[in-house]
């Protein structure tokens, strides 16, 4: 009897567990041949599945990472996954926004267009400093992609209808901004927080900003995907996370799913600034929306990258 209840309730949370993690794939078949999209921190995780996906539409993908060792690694799984040759990757560090600029440069210079660009790399739950003073959550997140972003925004304006693609979490909900301390750096996962909510405010003003200029925004939580991100944590931690991700979060397969309906979906364009789940437009939390406080971020964070 014993026996019998045990292998029960096995199978219960089995597909219990299946259901949970039941996502929706994107079914547009749109092709991108012609175009050319730009992948931050495409070496690994869901930015390097989002890559091997476009790839196969025909895009021109370029993947910018940090480790060079990586992204070419990266690139020669990219191309045999997708069976194209047409992938390369490009040296960016996002914690350094002297790099930013210099990425931006050289590829203005090289690449003639811009069809799609997908703000895809990001930091956790870690405390530490990128080389300009800034929180690495927050200046990897939203400070190095809001200097990227802008920079290359002529670029995307002249390959119209072109797409911005920011990646955030649902974990924004668990903390607000804090305009006199945007630089936040005490609890890991508040700084984290607030950085995935810095990168929603971020996207609706570049949808406000660029309406009616033919670029579209949108904000992406993939939701929990079983990516590399503990690598920057204790041995001890990685293996118990080991066990949870495999039990709760979804592969990196079904993470990219809802980044590259944005990418390439007729009806994600009808919502630019929206913020989307499981391939959907989704309702973010009421402060979330609030147009002055992104308009606010945008302006400080134009100050902090010293754009203005």
């Amino acid at each position: 009897m014993y026996a019998l209840c045990t292998i029960i309730a096995s199978f219960v949370s089995f597909f219990i567990l299946k259901w949970m993690k039941k996502r929706r794939f994107c079914t547009d078949l749109t092709r991108l041949d012609g175009k050319t999209v730009l992948i931050t921190g495409g070496n690994s995780g869901i930015g390097k599945d989002s890559a091997i996906a476009l790839a196969m539409r025909g895009a021109r993908v370029i993947i910018a990472c940090r480790d060079v060792d990586k992204a070419e690694k990266a690139v020669r799984e990219i191309k045999f996954r997708s069976h194209s040759l047409n992938v390369l990757h490009m040296e960016l560090d996002l914690a350094n926004l002297r790099s930013v600029r210099e990425f931006c440069k050289s590829f203005l210079q090289s690449e003639k267009r811009l069809d799609i660009l997908i703000n895809n790399a990001g930091m956790p739950s870690v405390l530490d400093w990128t080389d300009d003073g800034f929180s690495m959550c927050f200046g990897v997140n939203h400070l190095g992609h809001f200097l990227l972003t802008n920079l290359l925004l002529p670029r995307l304006k002249e390959c119209a209808p072109s797409r911005v693609v920011t990646l955030t979490c649902s974990t924004y909900k668990y903390q607000k901004l804090n305009f006199q301390d945007l630089n936040y750096n005490l609890l890991p996962f508040f700084t984290y927080c607030r950085s995935k909510l810095a990168n929603i405010y971020f996207s609706q003003e570049l949808a406000r900003i660029t309406e009616g200029k033919g670029v579209t925004s949108y904000a992406v939580h993939p939701g929990f995907v079983q990516s590399g991100w503990t690598c920057h944590y204790s041995f001890l931690f990685r293996m118990l996370m080991q066990v949870i991700m495999w039990m709760f979060f979804v592969p990196c397969e079904m993470g990219a799913q809802t980044v590259i309906y944005c990418a390439v979906s007729d009806e994600a364009a009808k919502h630019s600034g929206g913020y989307f789940v499981d391939c959907r437009s989704a309702t973010l939390r009421p402060f979330a929306r609030d147009a002055g406080v992104a308009k606010k971020l945008w302006e400080a964070s134009e100050r902090l990258v010293k754009l203005s």
